[in-house]
């Protein structure tokens, strides 16, 4: 860590990550060579580095992993959420071994440069880390110089000058460019992914940035799922006559995206269709039901957060990614609470009084992280069929 009014970059310096605060910190770059501005978050997970890379939730954000040990285990085509990488950048304290693992088919820095993802190595993570939780997230400017000629003070001056998440519609950014189709269900061990041969429910998903493995886990339920773009109409969706609707994760800020999005979600929860939203997801639906969402200080980024589910009373430890929550005190009437963080308190999950529409601000299909929150498919697929059983 270093103040970037007085360069010392020195002999095997390759990499710095600099704050908008000035504060510099050096090391060795791996993967792509450049520079890239973002808002730094750190990630408290131990494994999923490619899960966690390529989640399109993580657009415009350089990751810190808390964890010291990163990509020894290699890289390979199966663990990832989207074909290309979404994080701006890639933090690791200790610089990554050889692969070690049987799935490996390439090492970490080949597979982040193969994706255009500038990372570093060597630097003090915990000092990183520490700064994030006392003063919030940075923004902030990656750069890897393979010469090592590293100018901080116009990088200071970058990123500085990047005006940050808030007011940023990033769904637009990573939706898909066209509808498709998905039919499989989750990886399994020494499988991989199996198609779904006969499908039980149709689902439309509004993709705002989605992961592969919600479709995937949609697919365990028997959903064949259609994929529409963030910009989609509710009057598009319906028109697939979807058994169910699901809002999917995504980055940026929810007010931004929900300025087009809330008015279709409105027409879909109005449509008596089961409805689930995830993440950025839940977060729109949130704000098309009249609520706030609120910039996070730190956000929660990990597979490793306790929530508490309100209706049964258990905990479960989730996989969480977000740095925007829904304002619980500005929940309208008729929405009821459903899941809160053991961390801090805040809001985890809605659903409306008497209707089949419901979401959370976690991942239920993790990738990485703990499978606690599968059953969360399974009451969406419960809906699904009530409502199907109602109608005959």
């Amino acid at each position: 860590m270093t103040n970037p009014t007085q360069p010392t970059v020195t002999a095997g310096v390759t990499g710095a990550l600099v704050l908008a605060d000035g504060t510099a910190f050096l090391g060795e770059g791996l993967g792509a060579v450049g520079e890239a501005v973002g808002e730094v978050c750190f990630n408290t997970a131990m494994t999923g580095f490619q899960e966690i890379l390529t989640d399109p939730s993580y657009a415009a954000q350089i990751v810190a992993f808390t964890f010291p040990h990163i990509g020894n285990v290699g890289a390979n085509c199966e663990d990832i959420e989207a074909s290309a990488a979404a994080a701006r950048g890639a933090v690791f304290r200790a610089k990554p071994t050889a692969p070690s693992n049987w799935r490996a088919e390439t090492d970490l820095g080949a597979w982040l440069k193969q994706r255009n993802l500038i990372a570093l190595c060597g630097l003090d993570t915990r000092a990183l880390t520490r700064a994030i939780r006392e003063r919030g997230m940075p923004n902030a400017i990656i750069a890897h110089a393979p010469g090592g000629k590293l100018d901080l003070e116009a990088l200071h001056a970058r990123a500085q000058e990047w005006p940050g998440l808030e007011g940023l519609d990033l769904a637009k950014d990573v939706t898909c460019a066209q509808s498709y189709v998905v039919s499989e269900g989750r990886w399994a061990w020494n499988h991989g992914v199996t198609p779904l041969a006969k499908p039980r429910f149709t689902i439309v998903v509004m993709d705002y940035g989605v992961k592969r493995s919600i479709l995937r886990g949609l697919g365990d339920i028997g959903a064949r799922c259609v994929v529409l773009t963030a910009t989609a109409t509710a009057e598009e969706a319906l028109a697939h006559k979807p058994d169910g609707i699901v809002l999917s994760n995504g980055p940026g800020d929810p007010a931004a995206t929900g300025i087009y999005a809330a008015p279709q979600i409105r027409k879909l929860i109005d449509s008596g269709v089961p409805l689930m939203g995830v993440c950025l997801g839940h977060q729109l639906l949130g704000l098309a039901l009249g609520a706030k969402t609120v910039k996070m200080s730190q956000g929660h980024h990990g597979a490793n957060h306790p929530v508490q589910d309100l209706g049964t009373g258990k905990v479960e430890i989730v996989s969480m990614n977000h740095g925007f929550a829904i304002d619980r005190a500005s929940l309208p009437k008729g929405v009821k609470e459903t899941h809160i963080s053991l961390f801090d308190g805040s809001n985890c999950g809605i659903a409306i009084d008497g209707k089949p529409v419901f979401s959370v601000q976690y991942h239920p299909e993790a990738s990485p992280g703990p499978q606690d929150s599968h059953y969360l498919f399974e009451r969406f697929a419960a809906l699904i069929a009530a409502r199907q059983a109602h109608a005959a």
